[in-house]
């Protein structure tokens, strides 16, 4: 305990002096946008990678600056502007009054999406099941089983699971699980879900760690391993739905499905989200949160800009006037195939 205290102190005393010596920046307009562009050129994971001249946007914005007209408002969507450039939505400036955002990455595409098709009675209906964010149902006669899961921000257990198995064990042909639209939430459940699909351990994604202020200052691949779930396994096909809404967690779901031996993928290119966010606050008090770590596929692809489907299909819109979802469609006729 006397030697834990003694390095303590020590620690203490070494900030101190690192406080002294590197003053942190005033809280003025100029050294909030200092310390934002600093943050973002040296530990954003992406800019060499997307072939963003920071430099160079770093004197678009600081014109912006140069007017008697700025006030905090037109301050944060200035920043809120800058960091757009960098095309990512684990990108955010958090103020008391507002959160910045870029949307493009999926709004640019098609939304290969209706909310109000999959409550049609050929699908979940009115009947269906849930469970913490898992609605599901059989379908196609009750040959096939169906789940629609929004948001992996909702948990769910083991246990919650082996129910939902022991539901479709009629449903012989196999399983869908739709994960449109869902915007992403914790990776340990995208891990988690991704586990009872796979009968061994399986080295499906990278992860390197910002090691310097350069760039391309990264660390060696370390292997991540989507772990089999050792009591749960689904043994049959399936299916995973995916549109360029899927992002974040999801994104790394459908990344770890990629490498389960009866899954595919069908539907629309992820949308991406492949870097782990991390957060710095600004002299002011504002929250910047930005990509950190950039994390790859199996065969070291980046996975940001999105997973592609094994097969790709749009949504019809003369399905759509019959109350039919063209993916979920596609994937019924794939799995009830003689």
């Amino acid at each position: 305990m006397k030697i834990q205290y003694f390095l303590l102190v020590m620690m203490l005393a070494g900030l101190s002096s690192c406080l002294e010596e590197f003053p942190y920046p005033a809280n003025t307009y100029r050294e909030n946008f200092e310390t934002l562009w600093k943050i973002v050129d040296t530990r954003y994971c992406y800019l060499d990678v997307k072939k963003i001249n920071w430099d160079s946007i770093r004197t678009v914005y600081e014109s912006r600056l140069a007017t008697d007209t700025v006030d905090e408002e037109t301050f944060f969507y200035a920043m809120a502007d800058m960091l757009a450039e960098l095309k990512d939505g684990h990108v955010n400036l958090y103020s008391a009054f507002d959160r910045s955002r870029y949307w493009n990455w999926f709004t640019d595409h098609p939304a290969n999406f209706n909310t109000s098709l999959i409550y049609e009675d050929r699908y979940l209906g009115n009947d269906y099941r849930v469970v913490n964010g898992l609605r599901y149902q059989r379908i196609a006669d009750g040959k096939v089983g169906y789940v629609y899961y929004s948001s992996f921000g909702d948990s769910f257990s083991d246990r919650n699971i082996s129910y939902l198995f022991q539901y479709f064990m009629s449903c012989e042909n196999g399983l869908i699980i739709d994960v449109r639209n869902n915007g992403g939430g914790s990776a340990d459940l995208s891990g988690r879900l991704a586990s009872y699909f796979f009968e061994r351990d399986t080295v499906s994604m990278y992860l390197r760690h910002k090691t310097g202020s350069g760039h391309m200052d990264f660390s060696e691949p370390v292997p991540m391993k989507t772990t089999a779930n050792k009591k749960i396994q689904w043994r049959r096909p399936v299916i995973i739905l995916t549109n360029r809404a899927s992002y974040s967690a999801t994104n790394l779901f459908v990344c770890m499905m990629k490498d389960a031996p009866q899954a595919l993928i069908i539907g629309d290119k992820t949308g991406g989200g492949g870097g782990l966010p991390l957060s710095n606050e600004l002299p002011n008090g504002w929250m910047v949160r930005f990509s950190a770590s950039p994390m790859y596929d199996g065969k070291m692809q980046h996975i940001e800009f999105g997973i592609d489907p094994d097969i790709k299909v749009d949504l019809d819109l003369a399905d759509v006037v019959k109350g039919k979802d063209t993916l979920i469609e596609y994937a019924v006729d794939i799995l009830t195939r003689p």
